[in-house]
């Protein structure tokens, strides 16, 4: 029986399309200028700390830092303090009300109805924690960070990788057989399966020919039934 299901982001809760041409651009437009302002500040001055380790440049200063920021984004570099200083920037884009966080019509309605069920629902995505709880604190549909018990990021991992979903296990205290992960990438759910896990892939558009997980192309459309042990 499933206790507890997992959700990504882009591309299954939400529009891959606003992350690529809302989010991103938004964020890339203010970082030098950000970085330049707020090196300083305790929330910035971490990422930056991580990404010298990441890089291996101890003493690099922030001129650097900014080059290899902008080249990450060119990369689409699923580094974690580039993710974690995007969050920083989107925070102010969100609370402005420049954008809201883009969700799929059915997503809120079919979460809040698992909630009820008594299921835990969790997010793991490769952007920062910061920034997961700013797509669904500020959505499209209202604020649904009431619905979660929990975020996970690349801090546990890479998403393609088995030993991250080993460890989101281990964090939520659930055994792999009664967990559900939910995402549009099919090598991601291939770690998530190899490490225990139950796996259904969001299909916004068109099959995944070279996948073997369940496919649905709405939340809605999920029967749990199907994951029974």
């Amino acid at each position: 029986m499933i206790r507890a299901i997992v959700t990504d982001i882009e591309g299954t809760t939400s529009d891959i399309r606003f992350v690529h041409q809302v989010l991103f651009p938004y964020a890339r437009e203010r970082l030098a200028t950000f970085l330049r302002q707020h090196a300083a500040d305790a929330e910035v001055t971490a990422p930056l700390a991580d990404l010298r380790h990441e890089i291996d440049q101890p003493q690099a200063d922030i001129e650097q830092l900014i080059t290899t920021l902008y080249r990450f984004m060119d990369e689409d570099r699923k580094s974690t303090a580039l993710k974690a200083l995007q969050g920083i920037i989107w925070r102010s884009g969100y609370q402005n009300g420049d954008f809201r966080g883009h969700l799929y019509p059915e997503v809120a309605g079919q979460l809040a109805v698992w909630q009820q069920q008594g299921l835990k629902l969790y997010v793991y995505s490769s952007g920062s924690v910061e920034a997961q709880k700013l797509l669904f604190g500020y959505s499209d549909a209202g604020d649904l960070r009431p619905l979660f018990s929990g975020y996970f990021d690349t801090h546990v991992g890479a998403k393609r990788d088995v030993a991250s979903y080993r460890n989101i296990a281990s964090e939520i205290g659930i055994d792999p057989d009664a967990l559900l992960f939910l995402s549009d990438i099919h090598q991601e759910l291939d770690a998530a399966r190899a490490a225990g896990w139950h796996t259904c892939q969001l299909i916004r558009n068109d099959a995944d020919e070279q996948s073997q997980h369940p496919q649905v192309n709405r939340f809605d459309h999920i029967d749990l039934g199907e994951f029974a042990s």
